[in-house]
């Protein structure tokens, strides 16, 4: 990816949540970023499949139903905002050229802009796959964030870099579960091209170094099936 009417009625946004969700991490007491993903115009079928992609790829602190009018301005999703603790916006448009994605932090900025030069579906990436990863709670907790490429100096770098940084809660690497950790944001910026690849991964958390039976067994925690082996030494080292 990526390069960075007014009407006489009040527009309104309407979104749905559950139940309310806490503002401030209660282990490491940072405040929690929240964001809305919505759209700046009339967009196409596979553009609106994007911007709810993007809504997961944000969750759980983001409204995943948010509601969009023709009316809506920018400004009355400022309004609801505040009140929500909405931190960012990540706004998707389309020009005659190429769409585009705006990145901004409320209230005050700053923005940046990206020229979308490519782009896959979450459900085109679950297709091309024999066995996709998709477990329940995959969108229970933030993703983490791996930024790639972006230590050159520049100003607008750095910049990107902050702003990406702050856009996921942060973690505490002395009290954070492993296995809570199912997903992965990498940003990788081809200082060639002048690109950054944004890519949305499902991780999970597996042994590394033994068998793949006895990783396996780790994994399921069921008793397995030794009646063929003459020794459970045959179980760990075959």
């Amino acid at each position: 990816m990526a390069r960075f009417r007014n009407s006489k009625k009040k527009g309104f946004v309407k979104s749905f949540v559950k139940k309310k969700q806490p503002t401030v991490d209660h282990i490491t007491g940072d405040k929690i970023p929240k964001s809305f993903v919505f759209s700046r115009g009339k967009l196409p079928g596979p553009l609106r499949q994007l911007e709810m992609d993007l809504r997961k790829l944000m969750l759980p602190h983001t409204a995943l139903n948010l509601k969009e009018k023709k009316r809506n301005n920018l400004k009355d999703f400022l309004n609801v905002a505040g009140p929500m603790g909405v931190t960012h916006f990540l706004m998707l448009s389309k020009t005659e050229s190429a769409p585009y994605l705006r990145v901004a932090r409320t209230p005050q900025g700053p923005t940046l802009t990206f020229k979308i030069h490519e782009y896959s579906l979450a459900v085109d990436v679950a297709q091309s796959q024999l066995r996709p990863r998709c477990p329940q709670d995959l969108f229970k907790t933030s993703p983490l964030i791996v930024l790639s490429g972006f230590g050159t100096g520049d100003q607008h770098l750095k910049l990107t870099t902050i702003m990406f940084q702050n856009i996921f809660p942060a973690i505490d690497i002395n009290t954070v579960k492993l296995s809570t950790c199912q997903r992965i944001v990498l940003l990788n910026y081809n200082k060639d091209t002048k690109l950054i690849d944004f890519r949305h991964y499902s991780i999970r958390l597996q042994p590394v170094g033994v068998s793949r039976r006895l990783r396996k067994f780790v994994q399921s925690h069921q008793v397995p099936d030794l009646r063929s082996l003459q020794d459970v030494s045959d179980f760990v080292t075959k």
